[in-house]
């Protein structure tokens, strides 16, 4: 189980994945922040950059906030 910080930048006119260390990203979305939206977006792109399942990456804290905690079970 590895914890990820994310920080996130809903309705971006480009997606973009920075990672500002080890275990921390700032990510840019297209989808708003509306409807679990852009989460559900950040959930994809997290999973494609750690090479796992969308179902192995939880939403921890920061539903409704832009700095998110995401559990990773790799």
């Amino acid at each position: 189980m590895t914890y990820a910080r994310v920080r996130v930048t809903p309705g971006a006119k480009r997606e973009s994945i920075i990672t500002t260390d080890d275990k921390s990203f700032s990510i840019s979305v297209k989808e708003p922040a509306e409807r679990n939206l852009a989460n559900s977006r950040v959930r994809e792109l997290l999973a494609e950059h750690f090479g796992v399942a969308i179902g192995k990456i939880k939403l921890v804290a920061g539903h409704r906030s832009p700095q998110k905690v995401f559990d990773v079970m790799v």
